[in-house]
């Protein structure tokens, strides 16, 4: 690590990094130093104990170098005399981006952006304090979700664990949900929607506007996960020999899946906008830099226009278009390649050599259902 006799001039004078963040360590005063962000920003910081725990005293020049080295022997010194037992509760916001940062070198980009959207999306609490964030405040926020008890289980799943982290960290002394029943978990399901109602669903999905129409129907289209086509980008997509390569890194199964699509497929994505600056196909409403996630305004909105549909969940998609490939007498190991299912059926060396060698039976199974759509969808209900 660099150190550096810190100093008004020499602190002004410190370059950026490249990337990530530069902490430089002051020669004169041990465990005190100023970290650097690759976007300019400079932080007093102090590490403490053989634990090197981290405190954030603030940025400068808004605090300067002399208040911080006065901050640091404060911090310093209640430390080791046992006044201090933990970290400064930092807002939420900032929390939750440090714990993203953290999960982000342990787990697949898919779970870490499913992660930002649960804690960012149903739980806004801003600029508050962690410890100030009460077990009533986060039953208020999972109350909302009643309607959608899977989506509210797996809220409360991640936000549990992101207090346990932050009291890892020891910005919580304390987990405030530690004790706290999950939500009720749903029975799994066996939901296969009747002809009438994908075909109700599927036409009101080619009337329903960008992003969310298309994202039915190229999930009843193709059988793939909700997060899946949410996630999709332009580069995996090769509109030539109509193949989607989704890279192993994203998938469930962290498998590479290459899936074959038909002409209907074909005819959905040739309609969608590209969006500059972005390779998702679904890009987020505020930034190009993340993927749609509004799923459950999306479908309240779009669930009213139904008409003969019982309730569902956008998995009965998934689930409806398997049992269909069956009625249709594809062979399982056929379907379970388009669903990128791992089974007995194709094990071992065969899965690794027969990677690609299936394509043409996919293909067949894919015009198969494509065709058994558009009937279903031209007769009158």
């Amino acid at each position: 690590m660099p150190s550096h006799a810190l100093t008004d001039i020499s602190i002004r004078a410190l370059s950026n990094p490249k990337k990530g963040q530069t902490t430089y360590w002051d020669a004169s005063m041990s465990g005190f130093g100023v970290r650097i962000s690759q976007g300019g920003t400079k932080t007093f910081v102090v590490v403490h104990g053989v634990e090197r725990r981290r405190f954030t005293i603030g940025r400068y020049p808004a605090i300067t170098l002399k208040q911080a080295r006065d901050k640091a022997k404060e911090l310093q010194a209640g430390l080791t005399l046992g006044l201090i037992d933990k970290r400064p509760s930092p807002p939420y916001l900032e929390a939750l981006a440090l714990y993203l940062e953290a999960s982000s070198l342990k787990n697949r980009p898919g779970t870490v952006s499913e992660y930002r959207r649960m804690l960012t999306t149903h739980f806004a609490f801003g600029r508050k304090r962690l410890n100030e964030i009460t077990r009533a405040d986060i039953q208020t926020k999972l109350n909302r979700l009643k309607d959608t008890p899977s989506e509210q289980r797996h809220a409360f799943v991640a936000m549990k664990v992101f207090l346990n982290w932050a009291v890892r960290e020891e910005y919580l002394s304390s987990n405030p949900i530690i004790s706290m029943q999950p939500p009720s978990r749903q029975r799994s399901r066996e939901r296969v929607l009747q002809p009438e109602e994908l075909a109700e669903i599927y036409k009101k999905a080619c009337d329903c506007p960008w992003p969310y129409g298309p994202i039915v129907q190229l999930l009843a289209l193709t059988g793939q996960r909700r997060g899946e086509i949410g996630g999709l980008r332009w580069s995996w997509i090769d509109q030539d020999k109509r193949l989607i390569s989704f890279p192993a890194n994203f998938t469930k199964n962290r498998r590479l899946h290459v899936l074959p699509y038909g002409e209907q497929v074909a005819e959905v994505l040739k309609n969608l906008p590209e969006h500059v600056g972005s390779d998702f196909v679904f890009p987020g409403r505020k930034s190009g830099a993340s993927n749609f996630n509004s799923w459950s305004k999306s479908k309240r909105a779009f669930d009213v226009t139904l008409k003969g549909v019982e309730p569902y969940v956008l998995h009965d998609l998934r689930r409806t278009y398997s049992s269909t490939l069956a009625q249709l007498g594809t062979p399982i190991h056929v379907t379970e390649k388009l669903l990128n299912h791992v089974s007995g059926t194709i094990s071992g060396v065969a899965a690794i050599y027969n990677r690609h060698s299936y394509l043409e039976e996919m293909r067949e199974a894919v015009e198969n259902f494509e065709t058994y759509l558009g009937n279903i969808i031209t007769q009158p209900l």
